[in-house]
């Protein structure tokens, strides 16, 4: 592992938060990497958390090298470690999970959507998408993740990189970015039923709701019947060309479906308080209806109910379409869970400003979960240990001074 340098200016004081903070580093990443076999591994995984830990700026792998070394070498093994060496993600995202875990997580799981602007087309996943929050068609790569809630943390411990069709069916692409064998088309709401079902094996929660943004898919029903088989509540941003069937209107038998938007557009608003993230409340006015999804449930009709439920200003402009399965909750529940929503997507914003996220100059698959591997567990240390790891490690330090 890399050792702190003592500051010749430092006080006894400051010496000793460094101190503290290297010892707690260390014993987070014996914990997050002890999957990897080589010791070799462990001292460079420890050595490229470090630096997304305390470089300022930019967080390419030269400028990560030389805020922890003044070794020139260390660039290339920082680079083969992220981009070539063999090491399992899911392994370390089980541990980092189980880490996270310990904390003790609200009953809430968001997924969130991070968008990664490339230039070419070589990067691995790389495609032309139209991001419906700024109206504009980006050259990126698309992930998923998935989060826990720590307090007003939101901490991420998966993700999914999303392939187009023609990255898994051209082989000379899956040869190039070492896309393995075993890797095949998902959807997005295909990659965020994955990612519910990885997070419960791992935790062995099967009561946490599932929040997630999928107001720009168009089969996000594959999604809601995947949760409703297994028993997972949960608060999702739908299309507003959702096709339900009204609860009231008299028989459902003889309602006609409806779109999302027509049906909640169609109530009068009313006032309800929402708890945001960090404690304050706020009145909110909503728009809402019970409602039943075409098709019922397992062959059954109607189907449980669910809730539908939108915010407006104070010109009636609709806000995201939530559905929820937890329709006998009351409004200010669920809405407050749906406020969780604009927190996962600050913290993906953080991840990108301050933790390295868009820096990654690799082009392979193994690469980016690499990197978004080290990037989650840079996030969740310096958000769940405490403020003594603000500045976890002083300074340069030298190669020679690395556990072998």
């Amino acid at each position: 592992m890399l050792a702190a340098r003592a500051d010749a200016s430092s006080t006894p004081c400051d010496a000793s938060l460094a101190s503290h903070s290297e010892a707690t580093l260390d014993r987070f990443s014996r914990t997050i990497f002890r999957s990897l076999r080589r010791a070799d591994q462990r001292k460079w995984a420890h050595a490229y958390l470090n630096g997304l830990l305390v470089t300022p700026g930019k967080k390419s792998v030269r400028r990560l090298a030389a805020a922890i070394s003044s070794d020139p070498s260390v660039v290339q093994s920082l680079r083969q470690f992220v981009s070539l060496s063999p090491w399992d993600f899911d392994s370390v995202m089980e541990e980092l999970t189980c880490w996270v875990a310990d904390h003790r997580t609200e009953a809430v799981w968001p997924l969130g959507r991070v968008i990664l602007p490339k230039r070419g087309d070589r990067s691995v996943g790389v495609h032309r998408y139209f991001d419906l929050s700024s109206g504009r068609t980006l050259n990126c790569q698309l992930g998923l993740g998935s989060f826990l809630c720590v307090g007003t943390a939101r901490v991420p411990v998966d993700w999914c990189l999303h392939l187009p069709p023609y990255w898994i069916e051209d082989r000379d692409r899956r040869r190039d970015a070492r896309i393995p064998d075993s890797e095949e088309y998902r959807p997005l709401w295909a990659h965020a039923l994955r990612l519910v079902d990885r997070l419960s094996a791992r935790t062995g929660s099967s009561s946490a709701v599932v929040l997630v943004d999928m107001s720009d898919e168009p089969d996000v029903g594959h999604l809601l019947n995947g949760l409703t088989k297994r028993r997972r509540d949960f608060v999702i941003a739908v299309p507003p060309h959702l096709a339900v069937l009204p609860i009231g209107d008299g028989t459902v038998g003889a309602s006609a479906p409806v779109s999302a938007k027509a049906r909640v557009s169609s109530q009068s608003p009313e006032s309800t308080v929402v708890t945001l993230p960090d404690g304050p409340q706020r009145i909110a006015r909503l728009q809402t209806s019970l409602i039943h999804l075409p098709g019922g449930w397992q062959g059954r009709s109607p189907g449980p109910p669910y809730r539908l439920f939108t915010e407006v200003d104070g010109d009636h402009a609709p806000g995201p379409m939530w559905l929820t399965s937890l329709a006998h909750s009351s409004l200010a529940e669920v809405a407050s869970i749906a406020a969780l929503n604009t927190e996962t997507q600050a913290v993906i914003g953080s991840m990108e400003r301050d933790f390295g996220m868009l820096d990654f100059e690799g082009r392979s698959f193994p690469g980016w979960y690499h990197h978004m591997a080290l990037v989650s567990a840079a996030y969740a240390y310096r958000r769940l240990s405490g403020p003594a790891t603000d500045s976890p490690l002083d300074g340069r330090r030298s190669a020679a001074q690395q556990v072998p």
